[in-house]
């Protein structure tokens, strides 16, 4: 290393002089690598952020989705209209052969349709039942249950001839299969993609632990 000595002046002055000289560049060099140490520290939360954050990936809804619907506890589809448009949709292009239509006997309710019905266990009937009870005008009347009966395909008629029955209305035939003194209540819980709401037996014998149970009142 090579020091410049001032011969103008006295050799503790120029001693005085490098010992600033040293403060400064300490001071310097102290601040440059907490500048470094910083960046080091940001550079690292930023990749530590990058590898946790998470890409969802966007879900497409399934087409059951656009109404209300649950699968019963033995894994059958059930879905049920929210308007009476959509109950002349389910109606008309959902109910097939072996499903079984439930609807609440009051005036004002969703055409509830129970995939495979028929060959269905009486579980998830009465859970089906149920539901379709939950989206009636019964609930809206503060009832606490209401009877509920299921049809095959072959006893409902389809209301779409021009001069027929209104939209959402059907024509009923034969014995019908009766839920009676359905209590009114579902059972509300959060899932991985969101929320669902199912009759309060489907979530017992589901063995869901948590989940709010609603019915009707204020």
């Amino acid at each position: 290393m090579k020091a410049e000595i001032d011969f103008t002046k006295t050799a503790q002055q120029n001693a005085d002089r490098y010992y600033v000289m040293s403060k400064t560049a300490r001071k310097k060099a102290e601040g440059a690598a907490a500048a470094i140490s910083e960046l080091e520290d940001k550079k690292k939360g930023t990749e530590k952020k990058a590898k946790k954050k998470e890409f969802k990936e966007i879900r497409q809804r399934k087409w059951y989705e656009r109404f209300n619907w649950f699968f019963a506890s033995d894994g059958s589809l059930a879905i049920g209209g929210r308007s009476a448009k959509q109950n002349e949709e389910i109606n008309s292009k959902y109910f097939e052969e072996g499903d079984l239509f439930f609807h609440a006997d009051v005036f004002g309710a969703s055409v509830t349709i129970l995939k495979k019905g028929e060959s269905a266990p009486e579980g998830a009937k009465d859970e089906t039942a149920a539901f379709a009870g939950a989206f009636s005008k019964a609930w809206e009347s503060g009832a606490s249950s209401v009877d509920v009966y299921a049809m095959k395909r072959a006893q409902v008629s389809k209301s779409k001839e021009k001069g027929s029955l209104g939209t959402g209305s059907f024509l009923l035939s034969g014995e019908r299969e009766w839920h009676k003194g359905i209590a009114l209540g579902l059972a509300a819980f959060a899932t991985d993609s969101g929320f669902n709401i199912v009759p309060i037996s489907t979530a017992k014998r589901t063995g869901i632990k948590k989940y709010a149970v609603i019915k009707p009142g204020d």
